[in-house]
């Protein structure tokens, strides 16, 4: 890949990483809950969904995706009723016992896999990265290796990503330190997961 190419896929890429949705929200709400280090540390169940994604557009199987309705629909709904559920805990969420929680062990492994099932249960994210990262693609080139070098360069932005909205969760944290603060800030997180969900349901194939 020669520079050119890559200083146009760096900072389109990371606009990408950057925009807000389901997971970003996600890092955020872990960061004012959990703090800064377990919800980066969840974002590597989101790496991980990404990485399968990216592995799938590689091997062409994507096209699997767009050409079956039933399956592209199936994921899609089993994505929002999670987001719905989501939204759901941190509506009814107790900030007292938040504040209790806090304190004890908080379970990364369920953090991970919250990040994982949010990722891997959006359909278009599969699809975007697969007219996405071809773009890049030096035409008359080994595929595979261009792939593997773009893929790693996306996962590490993402993860870039996944800082700066636990960032910007920490701080939030400390603007909704009183409990109706926190569950004004639950609430609202609730109400944008929610609205992600119906954004996810209207999704269609490309």
């Amino acid at each position: 890949m020669d520079l050119a190419t890559l200083a146009l896929f760096l900072p389109a890429c990371f606009a990408l990483n950057m925009a807000p949705g389901p997971n970003n929200l996600l890092s955020v709400s872990n960061a004012t809950r959990y703090g800064y280090r377990a919800s980066c540390l969840a974002g590597i169940g989101r790496l991980l969904a990404f990485a399968g994604m990216i592995a799938l557009a590689s091997a062409g199987l994507a096209v699997v995706l767009q050409t079956s309705a039933l399956l592209f629909y199936g994921i899609k709904v089993l994505g929002a009723a999670y987001l719905v559920y989501l939204a759901v805990q941190l509506w009814r969420a107790d900030p007292q016992a938040q504040a209790e929680s806090t304190a004890a062990k908080v379970g990364l492994w369920a953090l991970a896999r919250q990040e994982f099932l949010v990722a891997a249960g959006n359909p278009k994210a599969i699809l975007i990265l697969t007219a996405f990262l071809p773009q890049f693609v030096v035409p008359g080139e080994p595929i595979t290796p261009q792939f593997t070098l773009l893929g790693a360069m996306f996962l590490m932005l993402e993860w870039i990503a996944i800082s700066a909205y636990a960032y910007m969760g920490l701080h939030m944290r400390r603007w909704f330190a009183e409990p109706r603060g926190k569950r004004l800030f639950n609430r609202c997180c609730a109400g944008l997961l929610a609205a992600a969900a119906s954004v996810l349901l209207m999704a269609r194939r490309a």
